[in-house]
């Protein structure tokens, strides 16, 4: 049995939301959040579009979306769906005749800004087209795109404006007896983001997909993400997330897990406790904990190493963890596993050693699970 136990005080008790189906991929409920993407290929170009799929769905994406702009990106959409490992939304900005195609390509869901789709009855069609091919709906109100009407009763994008926005568009679905739909608010703005979250939250029962659009680069993107984000899924408040970097939809992806491994709302691969290393490290901690994520990539079971450079918190650290090493003297120091010490292992050696024990115990698990299934 892993060691990463869940206790009381960190439970995350989430809000209750309807459930949907985007795809085979369930959203709200008790389903798993789901973690999504984006892909920043050309739609037109199928072949590098479906690789970015696929290398996405390798990192743990759960659902990737497509930018759908025109009417040659529907026709390759529906290629794309055809090869894709993980159901597509469709993102649909302006013409709504691009949703309706969309649908009828088989897309798993349609992504729609109702700030800029059009008028009531445009947004009715692309309804039925979702409906007649079994579609599910994204409604994504964006602080940068808010209708004008709305712009004009709150002077500016405001959480008010926001939550509103996205009520009256609820209202159009369910005054035409359309259910499965999920709704995000977001906005660059910490703070905004947070407060319309909150609000949507609590004025309905729709799944949520949470995001900070325009979050900025790897970095700062996943600093900002991590913030609004974090305290939004700590408030039980999110059923999907994609955090949105100016960087590869696979960093997008692996952020996105770190963020729900953190809170103990997802658990895949390898989750690495490592110190910042300090005089005292025994080896070099930097060095050891990039090649080790790099070559721990493909474990997808879930588990905890940890690497500490010295003896100060390192054995506690072990203590918690399935596989552990803990900088010692003399050119060596200790493997620790299942939380108990169990041998020593010089440095130079010590990152292929590492790697075979977190292999064998992501086997040992896996047969774990299999047997208990």
């Amino acid at each position: 049995m892993s060691l990463n136990h869940v206790r009381p005080w960190r439970d995350i008790y989430r809000r209750k939301s309807r459930q949907i189906m985007v795809g085979n991929v369930p959203v709200g409920g008790d389903a798993p959040i789901a973690v999504q993407t984006m892909t920043n290929t050309l739609t037109t170009d199928v072949a590098g579009t479906v690789a970015q799929v696929q290398a996405a769905a390798e990192a743990g994406a759960d659902i990737v979306r497509v930018s759908v702009p025109d009417e040659a990106s529907s026709k390759a959409l529906k290629e794309i769906v055809r090869e894709s490992p993980v159901p597509i939304v469709a993102d649909i900005h302006f013409h709504y005749r691009r949703g309706i195609e969309a649908a009828e390509a088989g897309a798993a869901c349609l992504r729609i800004n109702p700030g800029n789709i059009g008028d009531e009855t445009r947004v009715k069609e692309v309804i039925q087209a979702a409906r007649d091919h079994n579609c599910s709906i994204r409604i994504g109100v964006n602080a940068g795109s808010l209708e004008k009407h709305l712009l004009e009763k709150y002077g500016e994008p405001c959480p008010e404006a926001m939550v509103e926005s996205g009520l009256e568009h609820i209202r159009i679905l369910q005054d035409n007896d359309f259910h499965e739909f999920k709704i995000s608010v977001k906005a660059s703005d910490v703070f905004l983001s947070a407060a319309a979250y909150q609000g949507i939250a609590e004025a309905t029962d729709a799944p949520i997909h949470l995001g900070i659009t325009e979050a900025g680069g790897l970095v700062s993107g996943t600093i900002k993400s991590a913030i609004g984000l974090g305290n939004l899924l700590w408030m039980g408040i999110g059923d999907t997330i994609r955090v949105s970097l100016s960087a590869d939809p696979v960093e997008e992806v692996k952020v996105g897990f770190e963020i729900l491994k953190s809170l103990g709302l997802r658990h895949r691969g390898v989750n690495i406790i490592s110190c910042p290393s300090c005089a005292r490290q025994g080896f070099d901690v930097i060095k050891t904990v990039e090649a080790l994520e790099h070559r721990l990539e493909h474990i997808k079971t879930p588990m905890s190493l940890s690497i500490i450079g010295c003896v100060v918190n390192g054995p506690g650290e072990a203590l918690m963890t399935d596989v552990g090493f803990t900088g010692g003297g003399a050119g060596s120091g200790m493997v620790y596993l299942a939380g108990k010490a169990s041998h020593k292992m010089s440095n130079d050696q010590m990152i292929e050693h590492i790697v075979e024990q977190v292999e064998k115990k992501a086997a040992e698990l896996d047969a774990a699970q299999e047997a208990a299934e």
